[in-house]
Formats: C-alpha cells, sequence, structure tokens
C-alpha cells in the first residue's frame, strides 16, 4: 500500500476513535531533516507521530519487538521505519537512520530507549544526542500525554485521548574533545528536559527535580 493511501486510511480511523489533537504544529519544519525527540509509553506513539499534518514523510527507529505483533509489523514497515535492535550497539540502524535524515526525512526517536510502564520518565540514553551531533539537524522536542492508557480504552470501548505537544526546534553543538562523555550527558539531559517541559508534572518522572527544567519552566513564565 502506498504511504499516502495508508496516511489517509489511518487518519480517517484514527480520528474517528480517538480524541486527538496537535499542539504547537508550527514548531515542525516544513523540509529539511530534522530529529523529533519524543517520551514513549504505548506502541500507538509512532502511530500518531506518523499522522501528524505537517510532515508526512516523517519515520522513526523502532525497536524491533514490535515486529512479533503482525499488525504493527506491517503498519511500520508501510510507515518505513528503521527497525533497531535494542539487545546490541545496533550501528547498521544508526547508519540508516542518520542517512534518512540526511535525506531531507524527519525522523522520529525516543531518548528513553525503551516503553515508560509508568507513564512517567526514564533516564534519556545518549543515541538520540549522538545521532543529532553526526547528522548535525534541528532537534524537535513533542511531549505525548494519553497513549499510557490508549489501548486499555479501546479494549473497554471508551475514546482515548492523546495529545502531542510540539516544541521549539533546537541545535546541540558540536563535542570538543575533553569531557565528551559529560558533554554527551548534558546533552541528553538537554532533549530529556525540553520533553519534559511539555509535559504536565505527573509525567515528569526521572527528571522532575532536574536544575534545567526548572530553568525552562521559569524560562516560560
Amino acid at each position: 500500500m502506498k504511504r499516502e493511501t495508508l496516511r489517509s486510511i489511518l487518519s480517517a480511523v484514527v480520528n474517528r476513535v480517538v480524541d486527538l489533537e496537535y499542539c504547537g504544529t508550527e514548531n515542525l519544519p516544513r523540509e529539511g531533516g530534522f530529529i523529533v525527540a519524543t517520551n514513549h509509553m504505548s506502541q500507538a506513539d509512532s502511530l500518531l507521530l506518523f499522522l501528524n499534518p505537517v510532515r508526512d514523510d516523517i519515520t522513526a527507529l523502532v525497536a524491533d519487538k514490535y515486529k512479533k505483533y503482525p499488525f504493527f509489523k506491517w503498519l511500520l514497515d508501510s510507515a518505513g521505519v528503521v527497525w533497531l535492535d535494542r539487545g546490541q550497539a545496533d550501528f547498521a540502524a544508526f547508519r540508516l537512520a542518520a542517512g534518512e535524515i540526511k535525506a531531507g526525512k524527519a525522523l522520529g526517536i525516543a531518548p528513553e530507549g525503551t516503553r515508560s510502564r509508568t507513564g512517567q520518565l526514564l533516564e534519556g540514553k545518549p543515541g538520540t544526542a549522538l545521532l543529532a551531533i553526526k547528522t548535525g539537524v534541528p532537534v524537535v522536542p513533542v511531549g505525548i500525554t494519553g497513549t499510557e492508557t490508549f489501548f486499555k480504552r479501546l479494549r473497554t470501548l471508551r475514546r482515548p485521548k492523546a495529545r502531542l505537544t510540539f516544541g521549539p526546534a533546537f541545535t546541540l553543538p558540536p563535542l570538543d574533545r575533553d569531557n565528551r562523555e559529560e558533554q554527551m550527558k548534558n546533552y541528553t539531559d538537554e532533549i530529556m528536559c525540553r520533553i519534559a517541559v511539555l509535559l504536565p508534572p505527573q509525567y515528569w518522572g526521572f527528571y522532575k527535580d532536574h536544575p534545567r527544567l526548572k530553568e525552562l519552566l521559569q524560562e516560560q513564565k
């Protein structure tokens, strides 16, 4: 199935059964490659990113564990995702993802590296920051709410409510030769705190007391 046809069908279905809201879409670049850094609570997250109203070329870096779900495998393959083996340092997937970005596509990635079972933010991993540095593209943070109960509500015939809030794009400066490990930690925290500031406090989790999050909250006032 063509990507455009798939988007049209899924959009019609999802908007009928889900109370879905996209906020801050003006922060999504209309062209060129960039990274969408998102929190991750559900298999539905990639689907909702795919259906955003601005960039129809968005793809994602997705853990290959989702291949065991036939519908999601078909859906994600149709969307052109890059499969990632979380069990090892998957350099091949990293190169493919970098290639997609450099080709001008938008790539969604969850810096936490896995799905949060609590709905709260987990500690971020450095892969997203490294990819941003290697490609030199902007990072657009997005905070997703509501998907932690997405399928539970569907199973009980209740309409799920989900909201995706996109924040301003930002770029990470190149790494210095010294203190690279500390810099990567700071860059990862920057990405995660920029996601956190787009979420209500009950989602902040690992970052609820982070000084950078407090700075960003202060800047919003």
